[in-house]
């Protein structure tokens, strides 16, 4: 029979996705995995029961789920749910594998119980940005998405058309848009931005995106500052203190005031985003422009984000979206699904999970084991003395 897989309903508000989608479980078969999910998981997804069903999938409420799954998948746990968490505790059970996203390092209090319950938890964020683990990187997935849908929003609230016309009643300019962060999310909105006729320019700390920022037809803005430092070993990017990012807010003012709109994708791991667009800044731009601040989740790159609102300032409306990759629910999950399923087949060998810490991938997003919290990054976060690490290989059922 191998594994039995679980998957349950999102809980936490306004999430549309589901973990796994009926096109993934024969991938899920392959590697020795079946798949039990709740009845209505995938249905806000646009995925039936009777779609799972067919592929081969068990249906069952959440608490047979949670009783008979070894592995249990979501899109949300721990810290990505706090309140869905807590009331889904008592229904985990020890040695039981919870696999999604966690958000370990920006809210790690969650895991103190999951390690009390000794819950084997693995925070799909933390994965290392490895050749290995590309085809696994449910971040880039869902910044594909956020990206896509920020340059849309921004589109829909501008008072003027993106593309460049040429019409009986004259020509209508092209829409300026910047892109502050050139990472996944940010790549995407430039893209997106291309495709609808605007005019695109796209900044980052790291220099070295400069050449992808222009592959997608975009000009790379340059500023005069020092970025040797801007990225870690990981390929994030890193927090650079309070002098360079006022040096950085004093160059980037002329620089916004000559765009229509601004889609800020700035994030640093577990930290409060940097704020990068001021009330000034905000003041010095035309009438009717538009930021989509994809940060707000963190805080916001713009002073005035409100997360999860719309404001109006000096008459630039500011966006500050939460959970874009929910809106777009069908394309998310699958995306997501592919991901998770790719991770899941990594850990499971011979038909059982397997929890070697000697494999880069599994260490570096296993965060509770054995009734610990074993991830350095998230024992820093909770204050936690570190103890020197001890690899491990167990398999279980």
């Amino acid at each position: 029979m191998g594994i039995l897989v679980g998957v349950v309903k999102e809980q936490y508000p306004g999430e549309r996705r589901v973990a796994v989608v009926p096109q993934s479980i024969p991938a899920l078969a392959k590697c020795g995995g079946t798949l039990v999910i709740e009845r209505g998981a995938g249905a806000e997804a646009g995925f039936t029961d009777t779609e799972y069903e067919q592929k081969g999938a068990r249906l069952a409420t959440r608490a047979e789920v949670f009783a008979d799954a070894a592995v249990v998948l979501a899109v949300r746990t721990a810290g990505a749910d706090p309140e869905g968490s807590q009331a889904d505790l008592p229904s985990l059970r020890a040695g039981q594998a919870l696999i999604g996203f966690a958000e370990p390092l920006a809210a790690p209090e969650p895991y103190r119980e999951l390690a009390s319950a000794y819950v084997t938890a693995f925070a799909l964020e933390l994965l290392p940005r490895i050749t290995r683990a590309q085809s696994m990187d449910v971040l880039s997935s869902m910044a594909t998405i956020a990206g896509y849908k920020a340059t849309l929003l921004a589109a829909d609230a501008l008072p003027r058309m993106f593309p460049l016309l040429m019409t009986a009643a004259g020509t209508v300019a092209a829409a300026r848009v910047l892109v502050i962060g050139a990472g996944v999310a940010g790549l995407q909105a430039i893209a997106t931005a291309r495709r609808l006729g605007a005019v695109v320019s796209g900044y980052d700390v790291r220099p070295a995106v400069k050449e992808q920022v222009e592959s997608l037809g975009a000009r790379f803005v340059t500023l005069d500052l020092e970025t040797a430092a801007a990225q870690d070993q990981g390929g994030y990017a890193k927090a650079l203190g309070d002098d360079f990012y006022r040096r950085q807010r004093e160059q980037m003012a002329e620089v916004i005031a000559r765009h229509d709109v601004v889609i800020t994708t700035a994030a640093i791991p577990g930290q409060r985003a940097p704020v990068l667009v001021t009330r000034e800044m905000i003041a010095g731009m035309a009438p009717g422009s538009v930021i989509v601040d994809l940060a707000a989740e963190r805080g916001g790159n713009c002073e005035l984000t409100r997360p999860g609102e719309t404001v109006v300032e000096h008459q630039v409306t500011i966006l500050g979206p939460l959970n874009l990759p929910s809106s777009i629910p069908y394309h998310a999950s699958q995306m997501y699904s592919r991901n998770v399923t790719t991770f899941l087949c990594h850990l499971i060998k011979g038909g059982e999970l397997s929890v070697d810490t000697t494999d880069e991938i599994t260490r570096e997003t296993l965060v509770t084991y054995q009734g610990r919290i074993v991830n350095h990054r998230v024992q820093q976060a909770l204050g936690i003395p570190q103890a020197p690490a001890e690899a491990v290989t167990e398999q279980t059922r």
